[in-house]
């Protein structure tokens, strides 16, 4: 073989379109985009987000299909910003296969992007977390009649140093400055104010801080330790199935007490949309543990199963009416069912955890403001939904699992995917085909025992 030089970087002025380079597709992104397909998602959302697009004239818009399928491939990729999620579609033959667009077509730009989300309201989002709910349901992958919640907290994109004080709008080290002065120190060095700053008792609250950048970001304690300005996000989780059922999002100096009620109704409402059942169990760690809690939730008809606190021997003669709710719930959580529903729950909210937000991409947001933030974590809560609908049809919930297939397994998989693509693509041209004998209807069978687990 003789060897290969490197070429001119010129490129040719003229390239026919049978040498431009073509791609299968991913195995996982064909397989998902069959799915949405077959069940008329681009139809649903372009239905949900035309109040948001001009009726007759307008700039040249973004799909509402391909943009949710541009913030699919942000948590499925673990890309944590717009512009990375912009250079992987334009980067990725694939990715452009799974987004539809054309070889004369442009990758959208980040600012499209970011403008399309600003565009389309919270609720447009949350109806297509709905649909991909109603999918689970259809598909026996969510019932709700016991889910779990518990919360964590993702970094702000604020920084510390750039709070101001709520009354003088002053900065963190002009406030020290003035403080240095009022104590006889007319030119305090950089380590006389950090000193001075220890000895406050309390330096940072939230009632006197604020950035003005996001406001909606609270001064908190990671769970590294460290203090930062962070939001405080709220899985309700079913733990039979491992579905997501609601995510809602708070304050970071939020307590638990207080976001319960609000992700409870969250999830009873999500339930109800995608006509499932009702929640009749909750599950929470200690930090939820109140006597008002445990009145509410007794008053809408929920059984809790909350971890109670060691508060020693109490007294109910101010709360007589939580008396028996708080016994109640300790039995529960005491019995043979709700240990075991103790240890689904730190199975099962964790793993929502770390797939939407660590590996994922949001541990850290990019975006401001929580209705912004909401838009994407709504979006990636219905992508991890959709992972469990397609660990269920071929085995893996993610396009980096198929990595850990057997390959003549795999290639079984996937020949019969592109058959079964070209099969359907011919039939439909010739006779008008049914929806039921649509590609995905056939190849259901076909690929699930095809890529079945060992």
């Amino acid at each position: 073989m003789a060897m290969g030089k490197r070429k001119s970087e010129q490129a040719p002025l003229w390239i026919p379109t049978t040498e431009l380079p073509v791609s299968p597709g991913h195995p996982f992104y064909v397989r998902l985009n069959g799915i949405l397909d077959a069940a008329g998602f681009d139809r649903f959302v372009e239905e949900q987000c035309r109040p948001f697009y001009a009726p007759v004239m307008g700039r040249p818009s973004l799909a509402p299909g391909r943009y949710f399928r541009l913030l699919l491939v942000g948590y499925f990729e673990g890309l944590d910003s717009e512009r990375g999620i912009a250079w992987r579609a334009a980067d990725s033959l694939a990715v452009r296969h799974f987004l539809g667009l054309g070889l004369d077509e442009g990758a959208p730009d980040h600012s499209t992007i970011s403008r399309t989300r600003r565009l389309i309201d919270v609720e447009a989002h949350r109806t297509v977390f709905t649909w991909v709910q109603a999918q689970l349901v259809e598909a026996g992958l969510l019932t709700g009649k016991t889910i779990a919640i518990d919360a964590t907290t993702l970094e702000a994109n604020a920084a510390m140093r750039s709070i101001v004080r709520r009354d003088t709008g002053e900065r963190y080290q002009q406030f020290l400055t003035r403080l240095a002065a009022a104590s006889g120190v007319k030119t305090p060095t950089r380590a006389a104010l950090a000193r001075l700053d220890r000895r406050r008792q309390k330096r940072t609250s939230n009632a006197e801080w604020v950035n003005p950048s996001d406001p909606d970001a609270k001064v908190t304690k990671m769970k590294d330790g460290r203090t930062h300005l962070a939001h405080k996000a709220e899985h309700a989780v079913d733990l039979e199935t491992g579905a997501l059922v609601a995510v809602t999002l708070h304050g970071a100096d939020v307590g638990d007490t207080t976001s319960l009620l609000a992700t409870t109704l969250a999830a009873g409402e999500q339930l109800e949309a995608a006509q499932a059942t009702a929640p009749r169990d909750l599950v929470g760690d200690k930090g939820y543990h109140s006597n008002e809690t445990l009145l509410v939730l007794e008053a809408i008809g929920v059984r809790s199963y909350l971890a109670e606190p060691d508060r020693g021997r109490r007294c109910w003669t101010t709360a007589p009416e939580a008396q028996g709710p708080v016994y109640s719930n300790r039995r529960r959580v005491g019995g043979r069912r709700g240990k075991r529903l103790m240890r689904r729950r730190g199975e099962y909210v964790e793993r929502t955890f770390a797939h939407v937000y660590d590996t994922g991409g949001l541990r850290r947001t990019y975006l401001r403001g929580h209705q912004n933030i909401l838009k994407r974590l709504i979006v990636h809560a219905g992508a991890f939904n959709l992972g469990l609908l397609m660990r269920h049809v071929i085995g893996r919930g993610t396009p980096r699992g198929l990595q850990g297939r057997r390959r003549p397994r795999f290639m079984v998989w996937l020949t019969v995917s592109m058959l079964l693509v070209e099969l359907r693509a011919r039939l439909v041209s010739c006779i008008d085909v049914p929806r039921a004998l649509s590609r995905d209807r056939i190849s259901s069978f076909a690929v699930t025992a095809a890529c079945s687990p060992q």
